[in-house]
């Protein structure tokens, strides 16, 4: 994760070794880099008193964290600050646990991906290239987890974390509803501008149109996410709801988005490893 983002941070299994060179020309790292860095988390974050960490695999209903803060409320009384989304699912579980691989430590080419199948049709390619940034770039049946960002301050949705805080409000609540999609080559399939369509409600902002029918969300109590806390704690904390389905969605139509957004975002962000030291996680209830 940039410093200045929140980031709470498909079809079949790629696995990379040491050596080995990603799609977006990041190397890829073995088992010993990413060993390293979770020691060096549980060294810089022992007895200093974080709070339950993100993202974790939804399958490990177990943590030893006991560091309790309150619940944020429903995101509909809440006002949406910020839609950002990362490349690959940086939580396990649901539809989506098929291992990307380590990637190469930084955030780019790790997290899960789809473990359905996808057609000939659906996987076609587009030939052209579709937001590359930093962490690659997008093509059919890649799999991204979007994370819509809400806050209990009286803001108005825009880019990075600081769209969700305010100087009136020294510790707002904050929590993110959780979506993971699979792009296809599908002009028929879900609409991403739809998706992320931001209107008011009652006098708050809310994205109008986050799914209903993908399962029952998987509530937690965690933090930011992001790959520049591989190996620091987050601080803040966030309450989390993460839908266990994934959805197909046009990856026209994300490129569409990322072309014209209120968020000013064109790429995907990172992957923070999967968060696996009990003393790091709290229990799902």
């Amino acid at each position: 994760m940039k410093s200045t983002r929140i980031c709470f941070g498909a079809f079949g299994v790629l696995m990379l070794t040491a050596g080995s060179t990603l799609a977006d020309g990041h190397g890829a790292v073995g088992d010993d880099v990413i060993a390293a860095q979770r020691a060096a988390l549980a060294k810089n974050t022992q007895g200093a008193g974080f709070g339950p960490q993100s993202p974790r695999d939804l399958e490990t209903l177990s943590g030893n964290n006991a560091r309790a803060f309150g619940t944020a409320p429903a995101f509909t009384q809440m006002n949406l600050c910020n839609i950002h989304f990362h490349e690959n699912a940086e939580h396990r579980g649901g539809e989506f646990t098929a291992f990307a691989g380590n990637g190469d430590g930084a955030g780019a080419g790790t997290g899960f991906r789809y473990n359905g199948t996808l057609s000939e049709a659906e996987l076609a390619p587009l030939g052209r290239t579709i937001g590359a940034g930093k962490y690659g770039d997008l093509a059919p049946g890649d799999t991204i987890e979007l994370h819509y960002v809400h806050t209990t301050a009286q803001v108005a949705p825009g880019p990075t974390l600081g769209a969700c805080l305010a100087e009136s409000i020294g510790n707002p609540q904050l929590r993110v509803e959780a979506q993971v999609y699979v792009l296809v080559n599908d002009p028929e399939a879900a609409d991403f501008v739809t998706l992320t369509q931001v209107e008011q409600v009652d006098g708050l902002y809310q994205a109008v149109n986050i799914p209903t029918d993908t399962g029952t969300p998987i509530a937690y109590n965690g933090s930011t996410t992001g790959p520049s806390f591989n190996e620091q704690g987050s601080p803040l904390q966030v309450s989390w709801s993460v839908r266990p389905e994934v959805m197909k969605v046009s990856i026209t139509s994300v490129e569409t988005w990322l072309s014209d957004n209120i968020f000013s975002e064109g790429e995907a962000h990172g992957v923070r490893n999967l968060v696996v030291n009990p003393d790091l996680i709290s229990d799902i209830n």
